[in-house]
């Protein structure tokens, strides 16, 4: 079973008790989740307030942290085509009620994930996950991976009493949350078969998937975003959701949307990132100036045609794809948003290597045999394939 949202805080404690914990500030995050939050706050339908943890611990981002958490909230700008008409709206997000750093407010971290959290969200980013060599540690330090500073905290609530709790990351890695369940596993083994055994059977891993384009941040908090936004979430047993919102989905099987991001969306993004690295990366080219390009957008298309669609043909699901492309194209062409291309580049192998040779690896277990020239060629220039 899954509960929906299980609202238990007092009036007197409406912004006090923050039973969600999210690590990661990103304008993403403030434009998806901690909107979503906000909103559904408004009408009684969240779990309650958010922490925000900056899990990096740079002091120079203290400006945004204290934005974040200020009493009036921070601005996201909402602006696109929504059902065939223009609109542009700002919406105030007040669903945060502390920031906090790993750098400076481990104790007090701690403290909320071991006494008032029900779920712990995470958007770290590429950077976030891959292994560090102080995740060995018995204790807490700061240059753990976002997996070893999880297991810390679900190390802190264990001990302090181990009720259960729902652990929900939004990177984008497929089956995220099987990948960081199995992460911390490993790093729990050392520090307890007790323990180990409590993460096993008590710490809920749910799979997400988030989609959103969120072009530019606000100063000095607050982002800028589309109209579209989605957030699927797999049905789970001991499943609890932070809140009911339009933009959040409770679906049986994640893997049909997972690939349909993933591999059309997000490849699509990578494409163009290539091509624009190819042509010298100039600083202030966008996705939309791109799409306006008629060669590139043709290019583009083809690709989708081409090399992208047969293997979704493949696996059944040839007019889903095909409909997510055209959906695709409108939302890369958004006149409204600045996306530059630069923002995309960041860690660009590494997203060629989920995005692109993932889809490869897919179409050859179905026996795909249509040619896949450009985006080999892609992977062959990243060494993402290795």
């Amino acid at each position: 079973m899954y509960v929906i949202i299980k609202n238990r805080i007092a009036a007197e404690d409406a912004m006090s008790i923050t039973p969600i914990l999210q690590f990661g500030t990103s304008r993403f995050l403030q434009a998806h989740a901690d909107l979503f939050i906000s909103e559904a706050l408004a009408r009684g339908e969240a779990l309650g307030p958010v922490t925000v943890v900056q899990s990096s611990g740079d002091a120079g981002r203290s400006r945004r942290l204290a934005a974040l958490a200020s009493p009036g909230g921070f601005p996201v700008r909402v602006e696109g085509i929504e059902n065939g008409s223009p609109v542009s709206r700002i919406v105030q997000v007040r669903s945060v009620a502390r920031a906090l750093s790993t750098g400076t407010d481990w104790p007090e971290i701690a403290r909320i994930a071991a006494e008032e959290a029900e779920v712990i969200l995470s958007n770290t980013g590429d950077a976030g996950w891959p292994a560090s060599a102080d995740d060995s540690a018995a204790e807490f330090r700061q240059g753990m991976s976002y997996p070893a500073k999880l297991t810390q905290l679900l190390l802190a609530r264990f001990r302090a009493g181990g009720r259960s709790i729902v652990v929900m990351p939004t990177e984008l890695v497929v089956r995220n949350g099987d990948q960081l369940r199995a992460r911390v596993l490993r790093l729990a083994a050392p520090l307890g078969a007790d323990f180990a055994d409590w993460v096993a059977g008590q710490v809920v891993f749910a799979n997400s998937l988030v989609d959103r384009i969120v072009s530019e941040p606000l100063d000095p908090a607050g982002a800028v975003a589309e109209p579209y936004a989605l957030w699927a979430i797999e049905a789970c047993p001991g499943l609890v959701l932070p809140c009911r919102h339009p933009a959040v989905q409770l679906v049986a099987d994640l893997t049909r949307i997972e690939r349909l991001k993933l591999h059309i969306l997000n490849l699509g993004h990578s494409y163009l990132v290539a091509n624009w690295l190819a042509r010298g990366g100039r600083a202030s080219a966008l996705v939309r100036d791109e799409l306006a390009t008629p060669a590139v957008r043709a290019d583009l298309e083809s690709l989708f045609d081409e090399e992208v669609l047969p293997v979704f043909a493949a696996a059944g699901q040839a007019d889903a794809a095909r409909s997510y492309v055209a959906t695709t194209l409108d939302r890369f062409a958004n006149p409204y948003l600045a996306h530059r291309l630069s923002d995309i580049a960041q860690n660009h192998a590494e997203k060629v290597r989920r995005r692109i040779a993932a889809l490869i690896d897919w179409g050859d277990s179905l026996g795909v045999t249509a040619p896949q020239p450009r985006l080999r060629r892609m992977i062959a220039m990243t060494g993402a394939g290795a």
